[in-house]
């Protein structure tokens, strides 16, 4: 397959690197790819273009039988959302009008849903984003459906959950330098997914999602958040974090969510088996992994 890969960050280079390992021919355009050496390492063709500038996609070429666009906004504010997210998928939707992949996957968020009383969550549930950029990012989604529906683009969204893996450790680090506290009394779930079963998703999506399908990308076991620190200081050999202290908690309260998002769908319909089910088989292996390059001392 020719594969084209829009925003090759922490996510995008590994699949690029992934799919030319099985054989595809794979593009990969960012603001400066070219200037990265790991992009051409990788084996990806690599050319500057940028998903806010529409005249800048026509020099990318084409046509093209898959398309992933999981491009990463780098300021994280609204307008910065709304620019590369909103406006880039419309321009990306646009500029393939001409020559349609056989799928376009677009990663969003498992932010889009807002639950907050700890519910099981699944795609056909309604999405209550709890923050400006869940907004946008529903929106964002909405016109990719849309898109699906009347003029057939062959939309398929992958919603992540939070992302962990090589040098994405913030909640072990935070244990571990004592930054790290118990909300209340730690029952909000967290919902989790290490990289390489986001690239497994993203690569089974490819190859057997259906076009105006939604997958959420979770592992198995969404862990209330004491569980799950419980388990870092039985693993480290290390105390159990304080408790937040009320006004530490007041500022995390807005846009907080409790939800257990479901991944059914993403193992019944695609077949995904995922590579470290749960935050235990993931986090250790980051752990040792730590350990053996000797950036964790225990």
């Amino acid at each position: 397959m020719r594969v084209l890969i829009v925003g090759c960050g922490y996510i995008g280079l590994p699949l690029g690197a992934e799919l030319v390992k099985q054989g595809h021919e794979v593009t990969g355009i960012g603001r400066n790819i070219q200037s990265r050496p790991e992009a051409a390492a990788a084996g990806l063709r690599a050319i500057n273009a940028d998903v806010t500038d529409p005249g800048s996609l026509h020099k990318v070429g084409g046509p093209f039988d898959w398309v992933v666009n999981c491009v990463s906004s780098s300021h994280g504010g609204p307008d910065d959302y709304r620019n590369v997210y909103l406006r880039g998928t419309s321009n990306l939707i646009t500029w393939l009008a001409g020559h349609p992949p056989k799928k376009f996957l677009y990663t969003s968020s498992t932010g889009v849903y807002g639950q907050d009383d700890g519910s099981v969550v699944k795609e056909d549930h309604e999405t209550l984003p709890a923050t400006e950029g869940g907004k946008i990012l529903a929106e964002t989604e909405r016109t990719l459906l849309d898109a699906a529906k009347s003029n057939h683009f062959p939309a398929i969204i992958l919603r992540v959950a939070g992302i962990y893996g090589p040098d994405r450790t913030y909640q072990l680090r935070s244990f571990i330098e004592g930054r790290a506290r118990i909300e209340g009394k730690g029952l909000r779930h967290l919902n989790m997914i290490q990289r390489d079963d986001v690239i497994g998703a993203i690569i089974a999506a490819l190859e057997t999602g259906r076009p105006g399908e939604i997958y959420n990308a979770v592992d198995d076991e969404p862990v209330g958040q004491i569980h799950f620190l419980r388990w870092l200081s039985e693993t480290l050999g290390k105390d159990m974090p304080p408790v937040a202290a009320p006004e530490e908690l007041a500022r995390k309260k807005r846009g907080v969510t409790d939800k257990k998002v479901s991944n059914r769908r993403l193992k019944m319909e695609l077949g995904y088996q995922l590579k470290y089910p749960t935050f235990r088989q993931g986090y250790t292996a980051e752990i040792k992994r730590l350990e053996d390059s000797g950036q964790l001392d225990l």
